[in-house]
């Protein structure tokens, strides 16, 4: 059965619809004294797939619940998608005494899950913190989906060297124009400094391409960059939409034309499924295990 967390609700009934399997009816509920309560009273079958996003606390400590709730109700195998895995920017210790946030949450979930399934991780290195079988599903292609045709001369640009890879899967899928990425430059959360290249952006429709877009502070920086170069519309597209603190105001007063997000986080601009992507790589695992 395919189990959803709180904050994946919608993707998880995708997922059922792509392989053809029940969706579970999971309780949520919380106590007088803030504890959470996530339950699974109906359950059928050997194998949960439980398919929960992180993107705060509670969900971690849902997420946990779950595991252990389905294998309660008799799951012999659970596999845990996590489409978008809160913390993955904590990777490393900051300073003396830090603790590593990301390997903590994956050492947490680890001993009650037999396979984890994750989608473009900010850092690919986490997946070495679990102790089990761990795939990573790409699926910035998707965001070439929702754009319109016959974008003028489009330029699929990163806001960063680091996410190149990005940009250029959505120009692939798109079937035409280049790719290019700023150079950055961060001295605080909040301060960042983004040349453009030499790459003529007067009159051509551009697609910002990155993983996750949190308080929007650093995409809407680039925007601007490419507002002021004549740019004549500016689409974003982000695998994770978080879209905090204000985000997505943010964006609107630098002019962008559309957000495009995928639904590993379920926000507005979620207009397109990473489904497909989760079910091809559980059916590949399935393959690989016979």
């Amino acid at each position: 059965m395919i189990v959803p967390g709180s904050s994946s609700q919608a993707l998880a009934s995708a997922l059922a619809t792509e392989l053809n399997k029940p969706l579970a009816a999971v309780t949520y509920d919380q106590f007088p004294d803030g504890e959470t309560l996530a339950a699974v009273p109906e359950f059928d079958g050997d194998r949960a797939i439980i398919v929960a996003t992180t993107d705060t606390n509670d969900t971690w400590v849902e997420l946990l619940q779950l595991q252990d709730a389905v294998i309660e109700a008799g799951a012999t195998e659970v596999i845990t998608v996590i489409p978008y895995m809160g913390y993955t920017r904590q990777d490393r210790a900051f300073k003396s005494g830090h603790p590593v946030s990301a390997r903590a949450m994956a050492r947490a979930i680890s001993p009650t899950t037999d396979r984890v399934i994750l989608i473009n991780p900010h850092e690919r290195s986490v997946a070495d913190f679990f102790d089990g079988h761990v795939t990573i599903c790409d699926a910035a292609s998707h965001l070439a989906e929702s754009l319109p045709s016959g974008l003028s001369e489009p330029l699929f640009i990163a806001p960063d060297a680091g996410a190149i890879e990005l940009a250029t899967a959505v120009r692939d899928e798109y079937g035409t124009g280049s790719t290019d990425y700023f150079e950055k430059t961060r001295h605080s959360g909040t301060d960042v400094d983004m040349n453009i290249t030499d790459t003529n952006v007067s009159t051509r429709d551009v697609v910002v391409v990155d993983d996750i877009i949190a308080t929007g502070v650093t995409m809407s920086t680039a925007v601007g960059h490419l507002n002021d170069g004549g740019a004549a519309r500016v689409y974003i597209g982000c695998i994770h939409p978080l879209l905090a603190r204000g985000a997505r105001t943010r964006l609107e007063r630098a002019g962008i034309e559309r957000v495009i997000g995928t639904d590993t986080i379920e926000r507005e601009v979620s207009a397109v499924s990473v489904a497909p992507t989760v079910a091809a790589a559980i059916e590949a695992v399935d393959i690989e295990t016979r």
